[in-house]
């Protein structure tokens, strides 16, 4: 186990002059609770009173957590004895217009009481270079790959209980089953 090297005295006038010449990014939080000190005779916090502190400063989400869709759910949808309630279509929509229309429509959904409703994301095309021949190295599906984040977002947690990738009936991979949380 190494040591660490002390800090000479110049070293220190030093380290306190460049400390003092620093302002803050965000102002202080003001907390009841008097801040805590760390031991005059180690310079180091311990660990467990580090992630304390870190503890009480990390903001709590108040959204709740995602669950993918159980296997028989999903099947029994698939076989069409668990009615899709509502769909909508992406298709041919900038990532902006799909955020806004897929946050609506979620919300209207919710709101008259759908449990199981499809996102018709699309599988995305592949870009053809001047010769004909696929180009690989470009991305394809960017509301395929986009709208699964989206729904793990906090503001679509509010509605989205989980999602998993359709049926290939109702569109596979470029298709999405989102169930969704009852209205409060």
């Amino acid at each position: 186990m190494s040591r660490r090297r002390q800090l000479s005295d110049d070293e220190r006038a030093l380290w306190k002059t460049f400390a003092r010449s620093i302002t803050p990014l965000r102002s202080p939080v003001k907390s009841a609770a008097p801040p805590i000190e760390p031991p005059v005779t180690s310079p180091v916090k311990p660990r467990a009173e580090h992630s304390a502190v870190a503890a009480r400063q990390m903001p709590t989400s108040k959204s709740p957590p995602l669950a993918p869709l159980d296997r028989r759910l999903k099947q029994r949808v698939a076989r069409g004895r668990e009615p899709i309630e509502a769909r909508l279509d992406l298709h041919g929509m900038t990532q902006t217009r799909a955020h806004g229309a897929l946050l609506r429509f979620l919300r209207r959904a919710q709101s008259d009481g759908a449990k199981i409703v499809l996102v018709v994301t699309g599988k995305g095309s592949a870009s053809r270079s001047r010769s004909g021949e696929h180009d690989d190295d470009r991305e394809r599906g960017v509301l395929r790959r986009q709208v699964p984040m989206w729904l793990a977002l906090p503001e679509f947690r509010l509605f989205v209980v989980g999602f998993d990738d359709a049926h290939a009936g109702h569109g596979g991979e470029g298709a999405l089953y989102v169930r969704l949380r009852r209205a409060r």
